[in-house]
């Protein structure tokens, strides 16, 4: 099974819409079962963002896609043209594969948080899925990401959240917002943060993104593909952070790498 997750388009200002494109062409390629775009769909959740960023998505082609709202499509009341525009699919299936959304974005905050009626029913859901792979998609992430400064963005009720999904016995958990690659693990959960695809503004890692998560016989490989590059495995990236933060040399080794 092949998901891709794709996160922060941030269309406005700051959108490079050259590079979205490639990125969709190179995703359609790949065939993927789902497409999880973790949110900050628009960068100020106002009504011609939406109309482009929808038009564009209109050349994804996915079995599922599965959207997750972030902070910045909430702003100015974008959240009610969110709902208008995405379908909103809490609980997906795919064969033995459940994806699960949490929605943490909320009106005109850059701060997120889950609720505590969220996380009960986030757990009494995934009781329901013993016997599948447990995915998890938020926007906002749920542990600190390093290169990305002073961080007091998380959900502010991270603690509560991430009990609940180590208790669950989650097996993956995408996030989006910090604009920032990373892969943590936490006991036997998989915590895997994006870059962003199409955005002008980067952190510590100075190459627009998308991760390709290969799921095969409950064994989960999630990998970091560089738009119009190679692929880089998350354990290089941790390995190697201080030679990939080499902006130039860096990217030129990057974008050298065969898939």
């Amino acid at each position: 099974m092949l998901i891709v997750q794709i996160s922060d388009i941030h269309c406005g200002p700051m959108f490079n819409k050259g590079i979205f494109r490639n990125a969709i062409k190179e995703v359609n390629a790949m065939s993927p079962e789902a497409v999880v775009i973790t949110g900050d769909l628009t960068e100020n959740g106002i009504q011609s963002e939406f109309k482009q960023v929808a038009k564009e998505l209109e050349q994804l082609r996915a079995e599922q896609v599965i959207y997750v709202s972030g902070n910045h499509d909430y702003r100015a009341t974008g959240y009610l043209l969110f709902k208008q525009l995405f379908p909103f699919n809490q609980i997906t299936e795919i064969g033995n594969t459940v994806i699960i959304v949490l929605s943490s974005a909320r009106p005109d905050r850059d701060d997120g948080e889950v609720g505590n009626r969220q996380n009960l029913w986030l757990e009494n859901t995934l009781k329901k899925y013993k016997n599948h792979t447990k995915i998890v998609a938020i926007h906002h992430h749920i542990v600190p990401v390093p290169d990305t400064g002073a961080d007091q963005i998380t959900i502010i009720d991270a603690g509560d959240v991430l009990r609940s999904l180590t208790k669950s016995r989650t097996d993956l958990v995408l996030c989006g917002h910090r604009h920032r690659p990373w892969k943590w693990q936490i006991e036997k959960m998989q915590v895997v943060h994006a870059g962003s695809i199409s955005c002008e503004k980067l952190r510590g890692f100075f190459c627009n993104s998308y991760n390709v998560i290969e799921i095969e016989h409950e064994r989960i490989n999630a990998k970091l593909k560089i738009v119009g590059g190679g692929y880089v495995d998350f354990k290089e990236l941790v390995k190697r952070r201080e030679i990939l933060q080499a902006s130039d040399i860096s990217q030129s080794k990057l974008m050298t790498q065969e898939p």
